[in-house]
């Protein structure tokens, strides 16, 4: 485990995890010609992205005190 953290391994597999979720959800590759409609097509598709993500994740309230 030490070495996962010396080397940073979590934070890489939560960039892979989150690049294959855009990859599946919004293609492969990009549909516009120019850089800037390049910029302009990733910053919607990553909107998109993480609206359908705020949407499937629970909301969900800490409880102080005992459960049972």
């Amino acid at each position: 485990m030490k070495w996962q953290v010396s080397t940073g391994y979590g934070k890489r597999s939560l960039v892979e995890t989150a690049i294959g979720r855009y990859k599946s959800i919004i293609g492969r590759r990009l549909r516009a010609r120019s850089f800037h409609a390049q910029q302009t097509e990733v910053a919607i598709g990553c909107a998109a992205l993480n609206r359908m993500l705020a949407c499937a994740r629970p909301k969900s309230i800490r409880r102080n005190g005992p459960t049972t």
